[in-house]
């Protein structure tokens, strides 16, 4: 598995996480930490939304 590849999975498992603590006890740990949509939290929602499209490769990639 690539860097790139692993980066992209790391980032969806943490995106996942978020919204999992925002389904089940109404806590964003992002807006948390960095604030509600500072800068830098919309760059993690943007990097974890790119992460996203990316691992849509992972599914149809053949090792």
């Amino acid at each position: 598995m690539k860097v790139i590849d692993r980066i992209a999975l790391v980032l969806v498992i943490i995106g996942a996480i978020n919204w999992g603590l925002i389904g089940f006890f109404n806590f964003n740990l992002v807006e948390m930490i960095f604030g509600n949509m500072t800068i830098i939290a919309r760059i993690i929602y943007a990097l974890v939304g790119i992460s996203g499209l990316w691992a849509i490769k992972l599914l149809f990639d053949r090792d």
